[in-house]
């Protein structure tokens, strides 16, 4: 079976879109399938190597191909509609080698990618899966990004149309699930399969580590966000800050944030500003490194805010519970990241806009060393039950095969 998947983001890129989207096509090329990834050239950090590219293929064991085309880089929102847009186009002229049969995995957003998807279905003749990652337009509408009437019609109307034309629908959770079937869409076009992680990799490990050492994070109390600082999580973040200023007389208290992204220095300038010498910035780490760096925190913290908390599944927040460590989500409680944490046991969640409260949860994580042992415990058997890379993506291609 031949499967082609597109995805915005990929290695040598950090993040979980990348790193999945890697592990999915390992995958499945070992299992004798024939696999190819459309995607676009890294951006700056990243770029080493393909500076001055316009279009790269090139050949990843164990035995898959990834063609990369350039997008524009910038932060600004609508320069990332840009950059979707471009891809998007790319994914189309791809379609010319698209065979009848042809399994297309379409990872949004992009939300545009389903018009790729409405070409290879109708004009190639090839089976495509849409893998919904989060829920546009709405997460746009409800960040302030996009705030005219029209275009929140169109956009709205243009997301109904992508579902109707598709006849198979991946979302990562149940409540992504009651998001569609409230907008219309058949249940019997959805599948719920969630993110998946590599539990070989991402284990309970000593917190005096290396990586800790490293970062004088060893002999404090740390509370870690590690992840892209984006849109989607800032304003959440700032109220971190707000939560290490309440701290301040506490020297075990350590906040640490963990990552890059458009709005990291925003938030170190914010920091700064406030003279916060008990929050420290680290740069994302080489992925190796990664079971130690979430080893070194006593809780890691998953952060949405308000607005776009009912509409977002960090994939951190199953990477955390499979490293055996408690979870600190903030989130309303309607959310799916509530929903989970609670439903699993591996930690707690407090208002995402309470910087009182996410103090008063630090204060309590650290003096209950035993309560943090019993979450980061039933995280990790969580995640073994649940979201084990192997039997996830055993899910996906069996539900490939029954398309194809």
């Amino acid at each position: 079976m031949k499967i082609v998947i597109h995805t915005m983001y990929y290695l040598p890129e950090f993040g979980s879109a990348p790193i999945l989207m890697n592990e999915m096509a390992e995958s499945l090329a070992e299992r004798g399938h024939d696999v190819e990834i459309v995607t676009t050239l890294p951006r700056p950090p990243h770029n080493t190597g393909y500076e001055g590219r316009m279009y790269v293929s090139e050949r990843r064991p164990p035995g898959f191909t990834v063609k990369r085309t350039l997008t524009n880089f910038t932060a600004h929102h609508i320069g990332r509609l840009i950059a979707w847009s471009i891809y998007t186009l790319f994914s189309m002229v791809h379609l010319a080698t698209i065979k009848r049969g042809d399994v297309v995995f379409l990872r949004l957003p992009p939300l545009q990618l389903g018009v790729t998807g409405f070409l290879a279905r109708y004009l190639r003749g090839a089976r495509v899966l849409l893998n919904v990652q989060d829920i546009h337009p709405d997460l746009s509408i409800e960040s302030g990004l996009l705030r005219n009437p029209f275009l929140i019609r169109a956009a709205l109307a243009f997301e109904r149309w992508i579902y109707r034309v598709h006849r198979n629908i991946v979302v990562i959770s149940d409540g992504f699930k009651k998001n569609l079937l409230a907008k219309g869409v058949p249940a019997s076009k959805i599948s719920v399969i969630p993110n998946w992680v590599d539990t070989d990799f991402l284990r309970p490990l000593d917190k005096d580590n290396p990586v800790a050492r490293a970062f004088g994070l060893a002999g404090r109390f740390v509370a870690m966000y590690s992840g892209t600082i984006s849109i989607s999580s800032y304003e959440t973040l700032v109220r971190l800050l707000d939560a290490a200023a309440l701290l301040r007389a506490d020297p075990k208290f350590l906040l640490a944030v963990v990552g890059d992204g458009f709005k990291a220095k925003d938030l170190k300038a914010e920091a700064e500003r406030r003279g916060l010498t008990n929050v420290v910035f680290i740069p994302f780490q080489p992925y190796a490194d990664l079971p130690r760096l979430m080893a070194s925190a006593d809780v890691l913290l998953v952060p949405l805010d308000k607005e776009k908390s009912l509409l977002s599944v960090p994939s951190k927040l199953y990477n955390f519970m499979a490293a055996g460590r408690p979870i600190l989500g903030l989130a309303v409680e309607e959310s799916e990241v509530h929903a989970l944490i609670a439903g699993s046991g591996c930690g707690t969640t407090v208002p995402p806009d309470d910087p009182v409260r996410i103090a008063a949860a630090f204060r309590a994580l650290a003096a209950d060393p035993a309560g943090r042992e019993r979450q980061a415990a039933a995280g990790r058997a969580h995640a073994l039950a649940r979201y084990s890379r192997e039997s996830v993506l055993d899910a996906f291609e069996r539900l490939m095969e029954r398309m194809a």
